[in-house]
């Protein structure tokens, strides 16, 4: 007799917003009704009910002994790294007898990068669909921002990833909080660079208090500035995308199938403009450049994992 699969245990970063809460709330609920027969319960590590001990607590309760946690964050900041993976240790205390594997948060996905051009889509008014127009669109991505230099630099990374085959001018990063640079920042270095339409596009999951603060500084920015065109993009949200992604980190969790940078890599994944590498064969390279690489002797070069599919 095969044992259940594991739980789905969604572990949220908590917002003093309602709106937002709710939207994480609403996201686990049909995260349920999507996988019918699938145990699936969320909460927060701070700042919004229900914390995620109570999430357990509902799983428990049900018979789960097994989980899969997931934390729906698009970078791998303190949150990600340090406080979910503490306070499922804890609850294993409070719980005997169960056990959990830890997935890796979203971002920067294939997936998430085609709601964030469909935003900005949104936001343009379908006024840039030609390569002419978004050639005249820089867009600046903004992160939650954090002490640590590592998930500030995931943000950049998904900036490169949604620049890269996209025909934007540039898309530039700047962070709402805890990080350089601020809102105001970013839109000054956007002109620097040559910028005359400007789309601030934030870097969140759902609606909040950080995303607000983030058009609220951009409104402001852009009423000092009336000679450049400025609009505001919308958060990602509960898109099909998002929800098919979750499950996508439920199962790498559930076959311990996590990947380095795999969801990002050409050799996998059809990336705009790149669509002709996908499952290309990979043979060590050459560098005639590097120190200490001569023609028969080659460092193992290729990459460590396998591209076909």
């Amino acid at each position: 007799m095969t044992s259940p699969a594991p739980a789905l245990l969604i572990a949220g970063h908590g917002t003093r917003d309602d709106a937002g809460a709710e939207a994480f709330r609403d996201f686990v609920r049909e995260l349920g009704r999507r996988n019918p027969g699938l145990p699936v319960a969320g909460g927060f590590i701070e700042l919004s009910p229900p914390p995620l001990g109570d999430a357990v607590s509902e799983l428990v309760d049900q018979g789960v002994r097994r989980f899969a946690a997931v934390p729906l964050m698009l970078v791998s900041a303190g949150h990600a790294k340090g406080d979910i993976p503490a306070a499922l240790t804890r609850e294993k205390e409070r719980h005997p007898g169960i056990s959990y594997t830890y997935g890796r948060p979203l971002g920067p996905h294939p997936a998430l990068l085609t709601v964030l051009e469909r935003r900005l889509d949104d936001a343009l008014g379908g006024s840039a669909r030609s390569p002419e127009d978004r050639a005249e669109v820089t867009v600046l991505l903004v992160g939650r921002g954090s002490t640590d230099p590592d998930a500030n630099a995931e943000v950049h990374k998904a900036a490169r990833l949604l620049w890269e085959g996209r025909g934007y001018a540039g898309v530039e990063t700047a962070f709402v909080s805890l990080a350089a640079p601020d809102v105001p920042s970013g839109l000054d270095r956007c002109v620097k660079l040559g910028a005359r339409r400007v789309v601030v596009l934030p870097y969140f999951l759902f609606t909040g208090i950080l995303p607000d603060r983030v058009r609220q500084q951009t409104e402001g920015w852009a009423t000092a500035h009336p000679e450049i065109e400025v609009l505001s993009a919308d958060v990602i949200g509960p898109e099909p995308e998002l929800l098919d992604l979750v499950m996508e980190r439920y199962r790498e969790a559930v076959e311990g199938d996590l990947r380095m940078n795999c969801d990002s890599c050409v050799y996998r994944i059809a990336l705009p403009g790149f669509e002709d590498k996908v499952g290309s064969p990979q043979q060590p390279h050459f560098h005639p450049d590097d120190e200490g690489h001569h023609h028969g002797h080659h460092h193992d070069n290729s990459h460590a994992h396998s591209h076909a599919h």
